[in-house]
């Protein structure tokens, strides 16, 4: 079953501020929390269905991400696996009930394990996806290229293997709340037990403390560096298509896995050829002696111009085929067609011998010619267009 839209769930408009969609999950929390409806199976799903709409809607980067690709930006199956960031707080049970009861009450909850919300802080993390936009050349789209590009991105330091430890030194477990990174308090109160969590001050969060940071990168275990990639562009792409390097993103926290990097790709269009998917298609200017008559004309292509023989009587704007001078496709099975259209050009400028030469035609043919009425290079414009 599809899962409704994250903001009709809190009842918010997309253009709502951080502050109202808190304010929206507050309400709706409070209203389907199990301890105010106890055994009610409709409540607890929809209390579910807030938490995990709150969950996106309340992190900016993963709003982001859900404004710009729906539920398929968290969908595993979605971009090849693994969709847009970890989506590991939903699951069994309320997933990050810490964080519910927090906005309710500071810092506390109703005594729910907040299990899920330890492993996020201190287990392993992947890394933040990025995006480059890249512009190429229709030939370069056609028959595919290697581009160089420079993104900004944080690069695990090489001096503390991105532990943020001085090499020498370690990290060792806080002491203060057991590498738990929470600080638990219980009280008792007309709510009932009331289990109060807060970000442990000597490791903020971590569970981990380091003693001697590394000097490279001030204890952060990454630093920003400008990383030139070389990127294939295969033949095929156009404008629209995107190409995923994976874990070319930032690196992951504390053993995870690297972000990737989406290449968004946009096409320079062409003077001559305009594509159709994998066709070509393009205009051809003859002459009306070989439009009459007939006779072989060079016709463009990608690569270089081929010849092609034009019948006898072919008119302007008549359309011909020349196979597998299209686009490759991009597994390279096959590759598209090249259709080009004849456009018959109408001489402009004639001198009295040529002149005399049409007339002379226009009476073997028996068409009527009368300067004052419709010239015939009028009606040689009107039957083979402007």
């Amino acid at each position: 079953m599809a899962k409704k839209d994250y903001y009709e769930v809190l009842g918010v408009d997309k253009s709502a501020s951080e502050e109202e969609i808190k304010r929206a999950f507050r309400k709706l929390a409070k209203k389907y929390h199990p301890d105010m409806n106890s055994g009610d199976k409709v409540a607890e799903s929809k209390f579910k269905e807030v938490n995990e709409a709150y969950e996106i809607l309340g992190d900016k980067d993963k709003k982001a991400k859900y404004d710009q690709f729906g539920h398929a930006a968290f969908d595993p199956n979605s971009f090849g696996g693994g969709g847009f960031g970890d989506f590991s707080g939903f699951g069994g049970g309320f997933g990050s009930m810490g964080d519910i009861f927090e906005t309710f009450f500071g810092e506390g909850g109703f005594g729910f394990s907040t299990s899920s919300r330890r492993t996020r802080n201190t287990g392993p993390q992947r890394g933040n996806d990025l995006r480059y936009d890249i512009e190429i050349n229709f030939e370069e789209a056609a028959f595919g290229a290697k581009k160089d590009i420079r993104i900004n991105r944080n690069e695990a330091c090489q001096t503390c293997k991105g532990t943020g430890a001085a090499p020498g030194s370690g990290v060792e477990t806080c002491k203060k709340c057991g590498g738990t990174g929470e600080i638990r308090n219980i009280q008792n109160s007309v709510f009932g037990r009331i289990v109060n969590v807060s970000v442990c001050d000597a490791c903020r969060g971590e569970g981990n403390v380091i003693k001697n940071p590394c000097t490279t990168c001030g204890g952060k275990g990454v630093l920003r560096k400008n990383r030139k990639i070389t990127v294939e562009i295969p033949a095929g792409v156009d404008s629209g298509s995107i190409l995923t390097l994976r874990g070319e993103g930032e690196p992951g926290l504390r053993g995870g896995s690297g972000g990737d990097l989406f290449i968004y790709i946009r096409v320079r269009p062409h003077k001559t050829f305009k594509r159709d998917g994998i066709d070509l298609h393009c205009e051809v200017p003859i002459s009306f002696v070989t439009a009459t008559l007939g006779g072989t004309i060079k016709v463009p292509t990608l690569e270089e111009s081929v010849k092609f023989n034009i019948d006898a009587g072919t008119e302007t704007g008549s359309t011909f085929k020349i196979k597998g001078k299209g686009i490759q496709s991009l597994k390279g099975r096959y590759r598209g067609d090249l259709y080009f259209t004849v456009k018959i050009q109408v001489p402009k400028r004639l001198d009295e011998k040529q002149k005399e030469a049409l007339k002379n035609y226009a009476d073997t043919m028996g068409d009527s010619y009368n300067e004052t009425d419709k010239s015939f290079f009028g009606k040689v414009k009107d039957a083979f267009g402007k």
